[in-house]
């Protein structure tokens, strides 16, 4: 079939509505597949916009982006190709949660992005708007879209982030859009509810942007970079410089708080006019200074939105307050008294769909073929939906050649956990990711992704990557293997460097010979070395609990299986597992409400109902 010019697609490619992170990221893991979609998208310009802050990666965040990139995905490469500040947070705690965050420049990133697609064969775009689908006999047959009309598929990725009956709240006054300065889409909400899906509303906010040229620069604190600082990505050039750019920390303070109270009145959120649940986690200036009254001050961060921008990110102000109160209470701030707004900050509330509807491929239980990935699942933030793209981008390029399923277990990778999360919990508010919701972070860290990951990774990555992953995983395992077998002098006694590097203040980078560090992926092969010798006990028990859960993470329950069959279940656990529909012991077992006796009740019926069948 001709589409698009001269382009030559196979009959049913994927169709992607939205062309957000996780679109990307669905559109380039099928690419990886040979598998050809279609990327349908309102503007073409917007393809990997940072729509919020400027800045990738972050507490747990990082840990996202990594796997990403050891998965092939883009997200890791785009941020150091824009990067211009590196810092490591955590890392007054263990090296299981630093996390590595970076500012990026919000112009070079969405066309890095832009041009990848665009030089990928296997990827077309469409200015246009998914507002529905078609099934037939249970299975996605075609997009419908708003200019073109059908559009045949062999499989549909909705991923349209904040833009589902999108609303924008400033004040008093609201206004429907996908995000300022871009429509909102109509449609999509109301084929899905045709289809038999739950929808509910969230909402989430953004700070204003203001002119650098008008805040006195001296009055701040400088937050500045990592030096010197490590990618995000193995594939990205380790000898690069930057120029890191400073970003600069200020104080809200009794003055700010005061102006604050006296407009919470007129805040969108606080007047009742938003019914969606905001971030718990990212809560908007005027929530904190509602809930921690006997806080006197909250830090501000002032953030460059790209390189030599005059556009600054108020980082920790999202508000929804009336635009003229914004600007009086930033006033109130040293070194901000004549303040000019870019962009003043609001509250957008838009439709999800909770993802208890998903099965852990994120194909929709409802409708074969169907996907959802992103913000429409109740996600906040683009590293969270980056790694849904990829997950259900690589499972419809499955469904399409109808080869298995692509999934990660939570006891492998962070990403796993995120959608177990997703799928088995009662979702009531936007879903962040935190180290500290990985039971096995000491086992999941960013560090040890390539090794961690290297069973999964070998059909998604060119072979080009493939031989850098096998060059790092080469150079890691001699250095490994030279502390085995190579001893050192200290205080006056002989020990192999790999015992010497488990106390807490050596360093093997420091004692490993010349050999090594020319090599370029020296510094983190060291760094993973090192943290694999002094976790080893740590480690071992980790792997002993994941091998123990193994057994319920692999017995699977019937699909659309009657809970209600057990008489010893609780109600409140069958209404719980009817409704989330779990697709193994281990996801029902997670299942909030449900009880220990109540799995052991459901382990033993699904016991004797397959011993009845294999009679």
């Amino acid at each position: 079939m001709k589409f698009l010019g001269d382009s030559v697609l196979e009959n049913k490619p994927i169709v992607i509505a939205g062309g957000g992170h996780a679109g990307i990221e669905a559109a380039l893991a099928a690419a990886r597949l040979k598998i050809s979609s279609i990327i349908v998208t309102m503007e073409k310009r917007a393809i990997g916009r940072l729509s919020c802050n400027p800045a990738i990666g972050g507490l747990g965040k990082s840990h996202l982006v990594k796997e990403i990139d050891a998965l092939g995905g883009i997200m890791g490469m785009a941020a150091d190709h824009a990067s211009i500040q590196y810092k490591t947070l955590n890392k007054t705690k263990g090296r299981a949660v630093w996390s590595l965050r970076a500012q990026v420049d919000k112009k070079k990133y969405p066309l890095y992005v832009q041009q990848t697609i665009k030089s990928n064969k296997y990827i077309q775009i469409i200015e246009d708007e998914v507002v529905s689908f078609s099934v037939k006999k249970n299975l996605v047959k075609s997009a419908i879209l708003k200019k073109r009309g059908f559009l045949d598929c062999s499989a549909l990725i909705i991923t349209c982030g904040t833009f589902l009956n999108g609303l924008i709240h400033i004040g008093n006054k609201t206004f429907k859009a996908g995000r300022m300065g871009e429509k909102h889409t109509q449609g999509l909400t109301e084929s899905l509810k045709k289809m038999g899906f739950s929808i509910k509303r969230l909402k989430t906010g953004t700070p204003p942007r203001i002119s650098k040229k008008s805040i006195r620069l001296n009055m701040f604190d400088l937050a500045k970079g990592d030096v010197p600082f490590l990618n995000f990505s193995l594939f990205s050039d380790h000898k690069r410089k930057i120029v890191q750019q400073p970003c600069y920390i200020a104080n809200t303070n009794k003055d700010t708080h005061r102006v604050i109270n006296r407009n919470l009145h007129l805040s969108a959120m606080f007047s009742g006019k938003i019914s969606g649940v905001g971030p718990r986690y990212c809560p908007s200036v005027e929530d904190k200074i509602f809930r921690f009254k006997d806080r006197p001050s909250h830090s501000l961060f002032l953030e460059p939105e790209w390189l030599n921008s005059d556009q600054m990110y108020v980082n920790g102000f999202s508000t929804s307050l009336p635009h003229d109160a914004q600007i009086e209470a930033l006033k109130t701030i040293p070194g901000l008294e004549s303040v000019k707004f870019i962009r003043p900050g609001y509250a957008i509330e838009y439709d999800f769909v909770p993802p208890y509807q998903l099965k852990s491929s994120l194909e929709s239980k409802l409708v074969g073929g169907l996907f959802l990935a992103g913000q429409i699942n109740g996600t906040s933030g683009y590293e969270e939906a980056a790694s849904q793209g990829l997950v259900a981008g690589t499972n419809a390029a499955c469904f399409v050649k109808k080869g298995g399923r692509f999934v990660l277990s939570r006891t492998e990778s962070y990403i796993g956990v995120m959608v177990d999360d997703l799928i088995t919990s009662h979702l009531d508010e936007p879903y962040r990711m935190f180290t500290s919701r990985a039971e096995h972070r000491l086992f999941l860290r960013s560090d040890n992704v390539y090794s961690r990951l290297s069973s999964k990774h070998k059909n998604l990555l060119s072979n080009e990557k493939k031989s850098v992953c096998l060059e790092y995983l080469s150079i890691l395992e001699k250095m490994l293997t030279y502390s085995k077998t190579t001893t050192t002098k200290q205080g006056g006694k002989s020990l192999k460097i790999y015992d010497f590097t488990k106390r807490p203040e050596a360093s093997l980078a420091k004692v490993l010979p010349k050999k090594f560090k020319t090599n370029p992926f020296f510094n983190w092969a060291a760094f993973e070395a090192d943290t694999s010798i002094k976790y080893k006990g740590y480690i071992k028990n980790e792997l002993e609990r994941i091998s123990s859960l193994k057994r319920l993470e692999h017995s699977p329950i019937p699909l659309n299986f009657d809970f209600s069959l057990i008489p010893t279940l609780s109600a409140e656990s069958v209404e719980r597992l009817l409704k989330i529909s779990p697709e193994t012991l281990g996801q029902a077992s997670r299942v909030s409400g449900v009880r220990p006796t109540d799995l052991i009740a459901l382990m033993s019926y699904l016991k004797k109902d397959v011993s009845r069948e294999t009679r």
